[in-house]
């Protein structure tokens, strides 16, 4: 079943090796720069597809992996006409399946808790579905039945009309309007990222000349080019029983999120090389969930493909690929494109498992390992001619939440910490600022401090109103996004400033030390450097103080690094990812230690 590849994924990562242990995320981005190979990848890579559930090895397929004591996955052998007080206990068990992945459980009916697929008969499973149904139902939640497989008959003929069936089961949390994912797409330039997003979102094909792509686009410049220039977003909505709501059946951003169960936030990032600021700052300020990485079939592997595929490997976010341009694409140009693909995701530097989408079994296959280290799923679309696109959406539908539901709790306890990305001053309304809120719950009517300024300060606001999604709401979580009304207007508002609880008692920097790997520089790089640092929302230059034990370093190196922001301060967290990045000089690393400034002394600077 699809679960077998998640939980193998687990084992292999409990009793991981040095052979084919997950690389750290700043050795896989550097292994993107080496064109070495490893004789023993392709081994791994062997074992682990012997262990693909939907091989045709008859012993495989009836066994799974012990169930799992934790997470949102529930092994069930049968459920036929049980007690009122064993109802009441499934669907107390069920609740809490459902909170473990916020919102969304897989149960595996059929199966015992060993991972053994008995199988049930025809009105065993009829009974079991009816039970898990009227289970769903006291909690408020939709059943959709994912799969449902006879088991082989090959050594006992009674086996034959014994099946084992695979149910999603959603319910959207009581504070939630939907489950809410945001999918960031990269790729090279005139791959066909817009107008794929286009055809997702509208509900219609494209022409084949980029008609559905227009409404990407933001600035005169991109409808001349065709080119996107900027950070765009669009959203795409599922309902219950998992049909598409999008644009063709509503008219309304808010119409959308009134009638979907489970709302996808797709961020259009730029793809051509000039551009690469504001795609690398799109990445790392809205943190996506997933990145959906688009690769023609006609040109492959080529221009910021590798760059974009580095910048989701090292920020450690699960990605997969969208091979477009079908209908155009000869047979054996698409082969070769795939088969450079699966060689490059097999490399040292990826370590990754591809895993070309061909059916819909390989759909709920991909979509229940999707948020392992490995697999890569791979589909092949056109947004001409439509094909593949079904296969896409269904696997939109069933990826799941990025957080679990502890560390979800966690965040949500925390002080309040609202990073801004966007800042917009509308008439009659006033200052009104864009983010993602990293932890704590925000509300209408709440004091918050934000800064710091360029004196390092940080001033008191109050947060007027709240938008997501383009409607009115009156309370955001951690790790979603958001638009907010302040309640007075301060001048110099920028991007990468933030919102906090006074309870958070933030301080800014201008100093910070960080480890570093240098990926590319054609010299050295001595004291003095400067470069162009991303943390999160924030995009500024800064200047190399001090490197520790060494006077200067090179490609392939790690330091300890001091940096200086040379323009104003920032707040930013020890822990924190960090990329640079000037010309062609790439690096990556994160922030050991905080220095915090005295307002006043800053002030005299």
């Amino acid at each position: 079943m699809a679960i077998f590849i998640q939980q193998q994924q687990r084992q292999n990562k409990r009793h991981k090796t040095k052979s084919i242990g997950s690389p750290d995320p700043m050795d896989a981005f550097l292994g993107l720069y080496d064109n070495g190979s490893d004789s023993d990848d392709d081994d791994w890579i062997s074992q682990f597809e012997l262990a693909d559930p939907l091989a045709s090895n008859n012993n495989q397929q009836k066994n799974l992996p012990p169930e799992p004591q934790s997470g949102n996955i529930e092994y069930k052998l049968k459920l036929v006409n049980p007690s009122e007080q064993r109802i009441q206990h499934l669907v107390t068990q069920m609740k809490w399946r459902l909170r473990e992945g916020q919102g969304e459980a897989i149960y595996e009916i059929g199966v015992g808790d060993d991972g053994f697929l008995h199988g049930l008969s025809r009105s065993d499973m009829d009974a079991s579905l009816d039970t898990l149904s009227n289970m769903a139902r006291r909690l408020g939640a939709s059943v959709t039945i994912l799969r449902r497989r006879s088991l082989d008959a090959t050594d006992n003929e009674v086996m034959a009309d014994l099946s084992v069936a695979e149910v999603l089961v959603r319910k959207v949390p009581d504070d939630q309007r939907s489950i809410d994912l945001r999918v960031a797409v990269l790729g090279n330039v005139e791959v066909g990222k817009s107008t794929l997003i286009g055809v997702l979102t509208q509900g219609q094909l494209d022409n084949g000349r980029g008609l559905a792509r227009l409404n990407m686009f933001r600035h005169k410049h991109e409808f001349q080019t065709g080119r996107t220039s900027s950070v765009s977003h669009d959203i795409l909505g599922f309902d219950s029983s998992g049909q598409i709501v999008n644009y063709e059946q509503a008219t309304t951003a808010e119409e959308i999120c009134d009638n979907c169960s489970k709302l996808l936030t797709f961020i259009d990032l730029a793809g051509h090389q000039k551009y690469l600021r504001t795609t690398i700052r799109g990445l790392t300020s809205y943190s996506p969930h997933y990145v959906m990485l688009i690769v023609s079939g006609t040109s492959g592997v080529v221009g910021t493909t590798r760059e974009h595929l580095g910048l989701a490997l090292a920020l450690e976010v699960p990605f997969f690929i969208v091979i477009t341009k079908q209908d155009v694409t000869r047979p054996q140009v698409l082969a070769d494109t795939i088969q450079h693909l699966e060689t490059h995701l097999k490399s040292p530097g990826c370590n990754k498992v591809p895993f070309r989408i061909e059916t819909e079994d390989d759909v709920i296959t991909a979509g229940a390992a999707s948020l392992s280290e490995t697999t890569v799923p791979i589909f092949v679309v056109s947004s001409v001619t439509g094909r593949g696109l079904n296969l896409l959406t269904k696997f939109l539908h069933l990826l799941p939440p990025g957080w679990g539901a502890l560390e979800r709790e966690k965040m949500e306890q925390e002080p309040v910490e609202f990073q801004i990305y966007e800042t917009f001053c509308l008439p009659q309304v006033g200052t009104v600022l864009g983010g993602l809120l990293t932890q704590g719950i925000l509300t209408e009517n709440m004091n918050l401090l934000l800064g710091p300024l360029e004196d390092g300060s940080f001033h008191p606001v109050q947060v007027q109103s709240i938008q997501r999604h383009k409607s009115s709401c009156r309370i955001v979580r951690a790790g979603q996004s958001a638009s907010l009304a302040l309640n007075i207007e301060l001048p110099n508002i920028r991007k990468g400033m933030i919102l906090a609880d006074s309870h958070l008692k933030p301080q800014a920097t201008l100093y910070f030390q960080a480890t570093i790997v240098v990926l590319f520089h054609s010299t050295s790089i001595h004291k003095g450097f400067q470069t162009t640092v991303h943390i999160g929302s924030i995009q500024q230059t800064a200047v190399l103080e001090g490197i520790m034990a060494a006077k200067h370093i090179v490609t392939n190196d790690t330091a300890s690094v001091l940096f200086r922001f040379l323009q104003h301060p920032e707040f930013i967290r020890t822990g924190s990812r960090l990329l640079f990045r000037t010309g062609s000089t790439q690096g990556i690393g994160k922030i050991t230690q905080v220095f915090p400034i005295e307002i006043d002394s800053c002030a005299e600077k």
